[in-house]
C-alpha cells in the first residue's frame, strides 16, 4: 500500500471560517470493521491561523504504516488541540457497533472539551454519510457528514491518522500478551491466518464475540477489509 491520490485540502474548512465560524471540529473512525479490540475516534480542532497541511497527509488507509507512524506526531502538532475516544471490544458486543461509534466519539469531545474552549454549535466535519456523533454529544456540535471526507478534508486525514495510529498501537500492546492471533500484523481484522488462531485457541477477550458467530457472513459484508487489515 503507498500514499497516493491528490492530497486532501482545507476549502471546506476554509469556507466554514469565512462564513464566520471560529473553529472546525474534524472527526474520523477506525477499527469499525475489526474482529477484535476497539473501535477508535479521532476528534481535532483547528483555526483559521492554521498552516500549511503537513506534506505526504493522506487518509490513513491510503498510507503505509511506518509512513502514518511518521505522520501522526505531525498531524498532532499542526492541528490546535486533538483527543482520542475509545470503546472496547465488550462494549462493542453489549451495545452495537453504532452505538459505539457514538460513544468513543462522545468520550473525544469531552476528552478534548477538557484541554481547550470548545464553542457551543460548532461545525464538526465528520466522515462518511451517517451522524452517529450528534446525539452522543448532545448536539453541542454542528455536525456536517461529508462522504470521502477522509481523503478530501485535511482535518478529517489528520484524524484519521492520528486514531489509527493510536489503535495500532494498542494492538502491537496488546500482541505481545497474546502473540498467537498475529494482531501486531492484521490489528484485530480479517485475515485468513488471524482465523485460523481463532479456530485452533479460541477467541480471547479482545475479540468481539458476537462478531465471530458466521465467518462467510462477514467476509462477504466486508470483502475489501479481509485479508487487508484496513479501516
Amino acid at each position: 500500500m503507498v500514499a497516493g491520490g491528490r492530497p486532501p485540502s482545507l476549502k471546506t474548512e476554509r469556507a466554514l471560517f469565512d462564513d464566520g465560524a471560529p473553529i472546525v471540529l474534524a472527526c474520523d473512525e477506525v477499527g469499525r470493521g475489526a474482529l477484535a479490540g476497539p473501535v477508535t475516534i479521532g476528534l481535532v480542532l483547528i483555526d483559521a491561523s492554521v498552516k500549511r497541511i503537513p506534506a505526504g497527509l493522506r487518509d490513513s488507509k491510503l498510507l503505509p504504516e511506518p509512513k502514518r507512524e511518521q505522520l501522526a506526531p505531525r498531524a498532532a502538532g499542526w492541528v490546535r488541540a486533538w483527543a482520542v475516544g475509545e470503546a472496547s471490544s465488550s462494549e462493542i458486543d453489549q451495545l452495537g457497533i453504532m452505538a459505539c461509534l457514538g460513544l468513543a466519539g462522545a468520550r473525544a469531545y469531552r476528552a478534548l472539551a477538557e484541554t481547550c474552549d470548545v464553542a457551543a454549535g460548532a461545525p464538526l466535519l465528520l466522515d462518511g454519510n451517517y451522524d452517529y456523533l450528534s446525539a452522543s454529544i448532545e448536539r453541542r456540535a454542528h455536525v456536517i457528514t461529508r462522504i470521502k471526507g477522509d481523503r478530501d478534508c485535511a482535518s478529517i486525514s489528520a484524524a484519521s491518522v492520528i486514531a489509527k495510529v493510536h489503535r495500532d498501537r494498542g494492538m502491537r500492546s496488546s500482541h505481545d500478551d497474546l502473540p498467537v492471533y498475529g494482531w501486531a500484523e492484521n490489528k484485530g481484522y480479517s485475515t485468513r491466518a488471524h482465523f485460523a488462531a481463532i479456530e485452533e485457541h479460541g477467541p480471547s477477550a479482545l475479540h468481539r464475540h458476537t462478531w465471530l458467530h458466521d465467518r462467510s457472513r462477514l467476509e462477504e459484508a466486508a470483502p475489501a477489509l479481509f485479508d487487508l487489515g484496513v479501516g
